[in-house]
């Protein structure tokens, strides 16, 4: 099979991802073989792929915004069948025994995998997913739509419910790519009144056909304080900038695998008056199967540019520089 692999950690610009054939991995038992159609791009993968992420060790093949179709079934699996079309996200397997995951936070498990990351991911033709972490797509989506659901979808709709944001409320969002663009379709439908932070004036633009209130710089004073707020973009210094807008008792949410540092900050004038500041770590099955069901009833409507597998390098340059509008999708067979 033709796969984009990582065999060295690289700045993306010198072509980190090397165009490969491997052997047709084999499920076991419990899992399952998907042929890739197509394959979301992240800002993860980018990390990954520059090194900046822990517990990374090449060669792996990123990607884990995947969509496929079963080719093949473990002999102890019962859920799907060959030909169903399949989703396979970021969390790839946990152990459902420790503290964390008995507890219905299987996103900290202590053993828990992630897909492109500690396992070989989507940018390939084919991969293997234990039954259990693998998703029904709805119909209501083609490949490409249902792609950026798997992960910025999830992402966003888990920093959504962990925000704290309330129907009616005002919800910040800093960053407006992938995640921010599902997750404003989600708060508007809840009713909420959504201001968008992002340099990028097409961001801007989209933000406004998508719902959005209000848009401007992470530095401009909006019209109002915000009740929640989310960054997306994977900048510390945006921190004290959606502290400063954030009304008191309200909650920063920050949904980024990886941050710059976070500027020191003086309590009184950004985290009094009982404001919370928090992470977003991963997202577990069930927000997987709320946002899928969520996006079809609205319908969720992603923005798409879709790509060559070739093409994965280029591709996530032009993610780095903030070029790319919507979601990134790699189509890897048809």
């Amino acid at each position: 099979m033709k796969a984009m692999i990582l065999k060295r950690f690289a700045p993306i610009d010198q072509n980190s991802l090397e165009l490969v054939d491997l052997p047709i991995p084999e499920p076991d038992s419990e899992e399952l073989l998907l042929c890739v159609k197509v394959c979301g791009v992240c800002h993860t993968d980018l990390h990954t792929i520059e090194g900046e992420l822990p517990e990374v060790k090449p060669p792996i093949i990123p990607g884990h915004q995947v969509v496929g179709v079963v080719e093949k079934v473990g002999k102890n699996t019962s859920r799907f069948k060959e030909g169903d079309r399949l989703g396979v996200a970021w969390l790839y397997s946990a152990c459902g025994k420790c503290a964390f995951c008995q507890r219905e936070n299987e996103n900290l498990c202590e053993t828990a995998r992630f897909t492109g990351y500690h396992v070989n991911g989507g940018y390939a033709e084919y991969i293997v997913v234990p039954e259990k972490f693998a998703y029904s797509i709805p119909e209501i989506f083609s490949d490409e739509e249902a792609a950026p659901l798997l992960c910025a979808g999830i992402i966003g709709y888990r920093a959504l419910r962990l925000s704290e944001i309330k129907h009616g409320q005002r919800l910040g969002l800093y960053g407006f790519g992938a995640s921010a663009h599902v997750a404003i379709q989600v708060a508007v439908h809840w009713g909420c009144k959504v201001y968008v932070f992002t340099r990028s004036e097409e961001h801007r633009n989209l933000a406004h056909k998508l719902g959005a209130v209000w848009t401007g710089t992470s530095r401009d004073e909006p019209p109002t304080k915000m009740d929640s707020s989310i960054i997306f973009a994977p900048a510390g210094e945006l921190v004290l900038d959606a502290l400063r807008v954030l009304d008191k008792g309200g909650t920063l949410a920050l949904a980024g695998i990886y941050m710059t540092p976070i500027p020191e900050m003086d309590y009184v004038k950004y985290l009094y008056h009982e404001r919370t500041l928090r992470s977003v770590a991963n997202a577990t099955r069930q927000d997987g199967e709320e946002l899928l069901r969520i996006a079809a009833e609205i319908p969720i409507r992603t923005t798409t540019k879709v790509f060559p597998l070739e093409d994965a390098n280029k591709v996530l340059e032009l993610l780095k520089a903030g070029k790319i509008s919507g979601a990134a999708v790699l189509r890897i067979s048809d």
